[in-house]
């Protein structure tokens, strides 16, 4: 068995230590705003917060993160700065990629709060969008980082 911690609930989970934090996230927790897209931590559509830190889950072990505060999208507030930021700038379209979308954009803000444009692209650089809403993501967090204020 193996506890984990996911959006501040105890968790405890018959699972191999070596599979991926993102199936059981998903389909053993049912939690999911996660999203599966590449399988190989390049796409970004999985990203969690583990102690604060934007993570792939697809590439996490479920055994290296026991005692470790996992957030995902579910866990993070609907007040949330980023998450208002993401509706006033209108930026999802099809959708799919926004929750690791989010999740990375709410650790650069966590880490910097007021993160320059090159900070924001060279964060944000690993998650892909297929609709291409890059211009809308970074306005987001840049509205995000000014407080809600244009």
């Amino acid at each position: 068995m193996i506890n984990l911690e996911i959006n501040g609930k105890p968790y405890e989970v018959d699972a191999s230590p070596e599979e991926p934090l993102l199936w059981v996230i998903r389909e053993r927790l049912r939690l999911t705003g996660t999203k599966f897209s590449c399988g190989i931590g390049v796409c970004g559509s999985c990203t969690v917060h583990i102690n604060g830190k934007a993570e792939r889950s697809c590439q996490t072990p479920v055994g290296s993160v026991q005692g470790k505060k996992i957030t995902t999208i579910e866990g993070l507030p609907e007040n949330h700065p980023i998450k208002q930021a993401w509706i006033k700038e209108d930026v999802p379209q099809c959708g799919y990629c926004q929750p690791g979308q989010i999740m990375q954009a709410a650790a650069l803000l966590h880490d910097d709060p007021h993160p320059s444009e090159a900070k924001i692209v060279e964060h944000m650089n690993g998650n892909l969008c297929r609709c291409g809403t890059y211009p809308k993501i970074k306005s987001a967090i840049r509205l995000a980082s000014r407080g809600g204020k244009k």
